[in-house]
């Protein structure tokens, strides 16, 4: 056993001093601050590869994307080369980051620091390829739609280029074919909100001042599980405006009806209070379902609104007083408009009893009024006590023909109202519907 393991360590010696000889060989007279190419005209080709890992938080407020991705960059250093066959078979080994040249490639969306764990080493082998692998936190600016929302997808852009050299120092290209990036999903963490659907990739040159610089832009494509927001914000907002249309079969003259949209509209309110937080907020447009609330909750004041003045008017004749000037004119033209009636009735009533021959009062009889001290004949005195009330009850019934009339237009405003809503549930039913057919089938 002792000899063995004497042979082992004597075996293991050589295999390091090898190893530390090529690293010594290849740093000793490496300069990283020169690009490493023999040929100062041709250009340092750097093949990027990325891997979405997880969609870490969507700001749609501030318009931000933040994504946790793995990405590779794969250069070849023309002066970090050996033949393996010098040092014991050696293809591969790890260098310090910091001891060579590497490319300034930069994301262009990035909008805050990148958080990247520590990775001091890099891999290369005996032909001077170097392969960077490193895991990235970004933050990135992305314009995100949010009016679909829940069913919304977005697409946001993470675009690699170099920070200073041109197209003829530095130039991009991929590490993978087109179509494996795109369907590649399996690093990706697939139990959060968000769901990926595609990664697309493109090439494309910028024209800048300075020169052409070369650029590797990909596509996230990300869509929402809509299920939370279906149960919590959907659901309930269709049940809120269900309960509202039912206040339509109360009689508009009642005060219950106003008590009853009263606690819905106070309803709608303490939902989208404590939804508010659920639903994403931004600048440049609204979803869909806050404007549907808005809507809503417009066409719900309406209706209590008019509900309001409708018994307001109603009840427009018991408030004659001195100190409403438009309720005693109104209640004074309906007092004189009956009294002009009775007395148009009474006069046709005598013009009729004379021509049939009737005596107005009785012949050879009268009652001394006691106010004036005249005679006055019993007709006439019945005449006029029976007038007032003749009068009030003319009055009742001008008064009840415009409680009528009243009614009447509620009840076409109702309609229009009733017709109203139904037309925003169809139309936020079947959006919404075809939203979800949509996200459905992706």
């Amino acid at each position: 056993m002792a000899n063995q393991g004497t042979l082992a360590a004597a075996t293991q010696r050589p295999r390091n001093s090898t190893l530390h000889r090529l690293t010594r060989r290849l740093l000793k007279k490496y300069s990283k601050g020169v690009r490493p190419v023999r040929n100062w005209s041709k250009p340092t080709i750097v093949y990027l590869d990325l891997f979405v890992h997880a969609v870490l938080g969507v700001d749609a407020q501030n318009q931000k994307l933040k994504t946790s991705i793995w990405y590779r960059q794969i250069w070849k250093d023309e002066y970090l080369t050996w033949n393996s066959s010098r040092y014991d078979g050696i293809q591969e080994i790890s260098l310090p980051i910091h001891r060579i040249w590497a490319p300034d490639i930069i994301v262009g969306e990035s909008v805050d620091a990148s958080k990247s764990p520590d990775l001091p080493f890099v891999y290369l082998n005996a032909s001077g390829v170097i392969k960077n692998y490193k895991p990235m936190q970004v933050v990135s600016a992305c314009i995100l739609e949010m009016y679909t929302f829940p069913f919304d997808t977005q697409n946001c852009s993470l675009t690699f280029s170099s920070a200073l050299h041109t197209v003829q120092d530095v130039d991009l290209a991929f590490w993978r074919r087109y179509e494996e990036i795109k369907s590649d999903q399996k690093l990706f963490l697939n139990d959060g909100e968000w769901e990926l659907v595609s990664v697309l990739s493109e090439r494309r040159i910028l024209q800048t001042q300075t020169g052409s610089i070369a650029q590797i832009r990909f596509h996230i494509v990300i869509t929402r599980r809509p299920l939370l927001y279906v149960v919590s914000l959907l659901i309930p907002s269709i049940f809120l405006l269900v309960v509202d249309l039912g206040s339509f079969y109360l009689p508009p003259n009642s005060g219950t009806r106003i008590t009853f949209k009263t606690s819905v509209l106070v309803g709608y309110t303490l939902f989208k209070v404590n939804m508010s937080d659920e639903l994403p907020s931004t600048g440049i447009g609204t979803s869909l379902i806050s404007a549907f609330f808005t809507i809503c909750m417009a066409l719900l004041v309406l209706s209590l609104s008019k509900s309001i003045f409708l018994i307001k008017f109603l009840y427009l004749g018991d408030d004659c007083t001195r100190d409403k000037p438009f309720a005693s004119y109104c209640c004074r033209n309906t007092v004189d408009t009956a009294g002009e009636n009775a007395k148009a009735a009474r006069s046709a009533g005598e013009k009729a009893g004379t021509a049939a021959g009737i005596p107005l009062a009785w012949e050879g009889s009268s009652v001394k009024d006691h106010a004036t001290g005249t005679a006055t004949p019993p007709m006439e005195k019945i005449r006029r006590e029976l007038l007032p009330i003749s009068s009030h009850f003319r009055a009742l019934g001008v008064a009840a023909k415009v409680d009528g009339d009243w009614l009447s237009l509620a009840n076409k405003l109702d309609k229009l109202l009733f017709r109203a809503y139904l037309l925003v549930l169809a139309v936020y039913a079947v959006t919404m519907g075809s939203l979800w057919g949509t996200w459905s089938s992706q």
